[in-house]
């Protein structure tokens, strides 16, 4: 049996499947020691809509991730993503104590740039520091113990419904498990699939799942940008069915078998049997009739990416390119179709900087859930993620206690 204060789990709620990775923490060193996955059939575009199947996938995902661990898990950090999902940039200024910054000014300042109004509906999943300007001195990364007299912090918030956060708590503690953190999915990706140089010059991560592609942009060491598109691998699947006239299940696996993007790079003699619906025969088709069912779906896809980088104004950031993950990223000639419409060079990303089973986690499907783990051992909280109400509880008690030990 592991220790269990050495044990991370990443917990990847995705529209396609369900997955759970199991890392062992020491040091820096994370080792992947368990894996398991199960289909997941009650989420839509990212968000639960039937409990009852999601808990039930969790837990059979769970267990085939305990049995290869060898160790019970009893809390996880779990994925969200879904069209709810919007990031925006802020910035708060505050007047430093003492001359000398200190760990308590840079919670003031941070507490400063995320004091806005917020719907009811909705939950901030994130706020994170993107830099800190010290009396007119920009691009400080930590202030802590510098010199100045006036602090202001730029930062992105990361805010989503908090209905579709309770739900994915609640599916995580119906199966038996704590959420120690609801993470997005594309911040995750970013964690396992980026490198440091990446992240430094300026890149574009594409999360495409199986119900939303997730667009992330690092600069300067720090995410700029976000955003969640509402169409995904299930939306080629369906293209599939409807084009081919096949049963969903036969679509996904002819998408997976021989799927393709870039239609002229296709055979005309090759073919694939199609199965009949409701007892019909099957039939043979020409491969390149995938191929030009796909590559529409998937240019529709990077030129919307494409709309949204050009609407942010964040183009001129991604000086590295473009690092495509997620379970749909596998497609044969995804790279040449983005970047024939982001004119950028392009990459698929697999997961890194992990030991352990990487032969088993080495795909970009698994990005997400190893992701989440490497935030974690990054990440530590001292509590469970709690949804709002009990969220602005804790932090005016925090608060309170803060202004005492100072009065003190």
């Amino acid at each position: 049996m592991h220790d269990k204060a050495e044990i991370i789990v990443g917990l990847d709620i995705g529209t396609t499947k369900i997955c759970a990775v199991v890392g062992e923490i020491s040091g820096r060193d994370i080792n992947i020691i368990g894996v398991g996955s199960h289909p997941s059939i009650g989420l839509r575009k990212g968000v639960v809509v039937n409990i009852e199947s999601t808990v039930d996938s969790i837990k059979k995902a769970v267990e085939e991730a305990e049995l290869m661990a060898g160790c019970e898990i009893s809390s996880v950090y779990a994925g969200i993503a879904g069209g709810h999902i919007t990031g925006f940039n802020s910035r708060g200024i505050i007047a430093v104590k003492n001359q000398e910054v200190s760990e308590n000014d840079v919670e003031r300042v941070v507490d400063a740039a995320r004091a806005l109004a917020i719907p009811m509906d909705r939950e901030v999943i994130h706020v994170i520091p993107q830099e800190f300007i010290v009396d007119d001195q920009p691009g400080i990364q930590n202030p802590v113990g510098m010199t100045g007299v006036r602090l202001e912090a730029k930062v992105h918030i990361v805010t989503g419904a908090v209905t579709s956060a309770h739900n994915i708590v609640k599916c995580a503690n119906r199966s038996g498990l704590d959420v120690c953190d609801i993470v997005l999915e594309s911040l995750a990706s970013g964690e396992a699939v980026l490198t440091d140089e990446e992240k430094d010059l300026g890149t574009a991560l594409i999360d495409l799942g199986g119900g939303t592609t997730d667009l992330a942009i690092f600069s300067g060491k720090n995410i700029k940008h976000t955003f969640v598109l509402g169409l995904g691998g299930n939306n080629l699947t369906n293209d599939i069915a409807i084009g081919l006239r096949a049963p969903m299940a036969e679509a996904e696996l002819i998408k997976i078998k021989y799927g393709s993007c870039v239609s002229h790079k296709i055979s005309s003699d090759e073919t694939i049997e199609v199965p009949g619906m409701g007892g019909r025969k099957p039939r043979k088709l020409p491969r390149q009739i995938l191929g030009e069912i796909l590559e529409p779906r998937m240019e529709e896809i990077f030129t919307l990416v494409k709309r949204e980088i050009d609407r942010s104004e964040m183009a001129n950031m991604i000086s590295s390119g473009i690092v495509i993950t997620g379970g749909s990223a596998l497609l044969d000639g995804i790279s040449e179709v983005a970047e024939s419409i982001l004119h950028l060079p392009t990459r698929i990303g697999t997961p890194r900087g992990i030991s352990g089973l990487v032969d088993v986690v080495n795909n970009p499907m698994y990005a997400t859930a190893v992701g989440l783990v490497i935030y974690g051992a990054k990440h530590r909280p001292t509590k469970n993620f709690r949804i709002r109400d009990t969220n602005i509880f804790n932090r005016v008690i925090t608060r309170m206690k803060r202004w005492f030990k100072e009065v003190i």
